[in-house]
């Protein structure tokens, strides 16, 4: 019993991070975007590496429901700040 439990357990979290890796938005550049109706715009901050900025960035617009975003601005010295737009 403690088997299947634990198996059940094991499906249920892979399953989870297949679909939200599925559901990750897609970065596009300028061009790209022209073609996708904007749905808004996020912003984040307080990061010490553009990676972990990016990320942000990428974890806000697949709260928002997006399919795409363009990072618009990212700055700072020491903390960096950015901006995305957001579309489907």
């Amino acid at each position: 019993m403690k088997n299947i439990i634990k198996t059940t357990l094991a499906i249920i979290a892979l399953s989870a991070s297949a679909l939200s890796y599925a559901a990750s938005p897609q970065m596009v550049s300028r061009s790209e975007a022209a073609s996708l109706q904007k749905i808004g715009v996020v912003s984040s901050g307080g990061f010490t590496t553009l990676d972990d900025l990016v990320a942000s960035l990428d974890m806000k617009a697949a709260d928002a429901g997006a399919t795409h975003y363009r990072i618009t601005s990212a700055t700072g010295m020491n903390k960096l700040s950015g901006t995305a737009v957001l579309y489907r």
